[in-house]
């Protein structure tokens, strides 16, 4: 293996390590926080996680695996099987984040209706559709015996195995990025800069009363008047960079990969299998971005980690006290005695 290779492996090793940790968190605070299982959101964040779970644990070692023995995990019909797993969750996951647009623009654009219109069974007929898109395109490539060991990225996913239906590969493969990765990236630009136009409107209305009172208040202190209009200022960056955050990690993950699918059918154009592999892991490392971007950041999240954190330290602190308790009173026993003695 030479440096490039050597550095993909270790980049591979690292997101499955922090994909596995940080969902297993989300999946614990899911689980912990009853306020969190009752939001409608939380059915596509526990969708998205088992996904991205599920991708961890089944897809990115045989790519390490691949990366490194330089061929094949696993016989033939284990590949298959592991590049329909790869291909249904990828697309589940995608089609995850723009469910969770879509409410959150539901949300924000009409929040007086909101519960009317995103109740847990609205979430679950979306969430149906998500699985049954998936599972077709899944489903086809894995009969068209499109699915299995593709060298240029060390991994079993969508390939032309069989190099004797090259028109119809083609056609699917532009049909099924489309349908996917572009439909899912539309939905995401459309419905989160909707939602950004919506909180521009409210940050302004909140800064126009903040400044009538600013000029009311003549006597306010300045150092006063310039914290409110610091807070103004950061009220306006908040959302713009929680919007570029969803929709650039999605781009900067993705696109990659998918363009480089793209590209790859053309013959006429070389590719790199150090940059398919590179692809790849930026695919995979969404798996690791998602609980931060979608979850974890957020108040409630990190207030549930805290509390699990004590829930789990507090036992632990009280059998030390107890146990320092315990050596105390034998240290002042045995001093007595020798005392005693003495």
């Amino acid at each position: 293996m030479d440096t490039a290779e050597v550095f993909l492996s270790v980049l591979v090793v690292v997101i499955i390590i922090v994909s596995l940790l940080s969902n297993v968190v989300v999946l614990i605070c899911f689980l912990y926080n009853p306020e969190i299982r009752k939001q409608v959101p939380g059915v596509f964040t526990l969708n998205l996680t088992f996904c991205n779970l599920l991708l961890t644990v089944s897809n990115m070692p045989l790519t390490l695996v691949g990366l490194v023995n330089k061929g094949q995990p696993g016989g033939d019909a284990f590949c298959q099987l592991v590049g329909f797993f790869e291909t249904f969750l990828t697309t589940n996951s995608m089609l995850s984040m723009a469910a969770l647009s879509i409410d959150r623009w539901i949300a924000v654009v009409f929040p007086l209706r909101y519960h009317s219109r995103m109740r847990h069974r609205d979430a679950a007929l979306v969430l149906g559709y998500t699985w049954v898109h998936s599972m077709s395109f899944s489903t086809v490539a894995a009969c068209l015996s499109w699915v299995g060991y593709h060298q240029l990225y060390a991994s079993c996913t969508l390939s032309d195995v069989m190099e004797n239906s090259r028109t119809q590969f083609v056609i699917f493969t532009v049909f099924f990025h489309s349908l996917t990765f572009l439909l899912s990236f539309v939905v995401l630009c459309v419905t989160y800069l909707k939602v950004l136009k919506v909180a521009r409107f409210h940050c302004k209305r909140i800064d126009v009363i903040t400044m009538q009172t600013l000029v009311l208040l003549v006597d306010i202190h300045p150092s006063v008047r310039e914290r409110c209009l610091e807070e103004q200022k950061r009220r306006r960056q908040r959302a713009t960079r929680k919007i570029s955050t969803f929709i650039g990690t999605f781009m900067v993950c993705f696109a990659p990969y998918v363009i480089t699918r793209i590209v790859e059918l053309f013959p006429s154009v070389p590719i790199d299998h150090r940059w398919g592999i590179l692809s790849k892991c930026l695919a995979y490392s969404k798996a690791a971005c998602d609980p931060f971007v979608y979850s974890l950041l957020r108040n409630q999240y990190r207030k549930t980690c805290r509390d699990v954190l004590n829930r789990l330290l507090k036992p632990s602190s009280l059998n030390a006290s107890g146990r320092g308790h315990h050596d105390h009173e034998t240290r002042v026993r045995n001093n007595t005695v020798q005392a005693a003695a003495e």
